[in-house]
């Protein structure tokens, strides 16, 4: 045994006394540092996710050019010559197109329509229109803040309370 550390025999200790520091020890840390989560909790709040438009859009596009690949497979197995399908798909591709950006299109009435878990974007912007709809429905304003109605009562109740004190300290004079 060396400078009082380890066995003072390994004799029956099944060990060959070999002493190693141990590497899964954790030491505590400083008050005074930087804590791995926030002290505020209002940072722990739920921040709704917002959805990437360009994916959006991009995923809106690739379902126009789905449908005109479908139509281009089936004119090609019907056997009708390339210009005249090149046309009925330029004609279908602007018609879907227009479809998509006209203004008073908005998904907003639809149903999450069976959306994937990998579908994270579209997920999130059915989830906020549906929100919308909820909020308009409840008629609750969009600078809602959830649990302000306990804090306007709390600072009622003190206001009253520093009123009544400030009253008792007056009759005391």
């Amino acid at each position: 045994m060396s400078d009082n550390v380890g066995l003072s025999t390994p004799r029956g200790s099944g060990t060959s006394g070999y002493v190693q520091r141990n590497l899964a020890h954790m030491k505590p840390r400083d008050r005074d540092r930087a804590a791995p989560y926030p002290r505020d909790l209002d940072h722990l709040k739920h921040r709704q996710r917002q959805p990437d438009k360009g994916i959006l859009e991009h995923d809106r596009k690739r379902e126009v050019e789905v449908k005109v690949f479908e139509l281009r497979d089936q004119l090609e197995d019907e056997g009708v010559e390339e210009d005249e399908i090149d046309r009925r798909c330029d004609a279908l591709r602007k018609e879907l197109r227009e479809k998509m950006n006209e203004p008073g299109r908005d998904d907003a009435s639809a149903p999450r329509r069976g959306l994937k878990a990998h579908q994270v974007h579209e997920l999130a912007d059915a989830k906020i229109k549906e929100s919308e709809r909820l909020r308009n429905a409840l008629k609750i304003s969009k600078d809602y803040e959830e649990g302000g109605h306990w804090k306007r009562q709390e600072e009622r109740l003190r206001k009253a309370l520093d009123r009544e004190s400030a009253g008792k300290r007056d009759d005391r004079d």
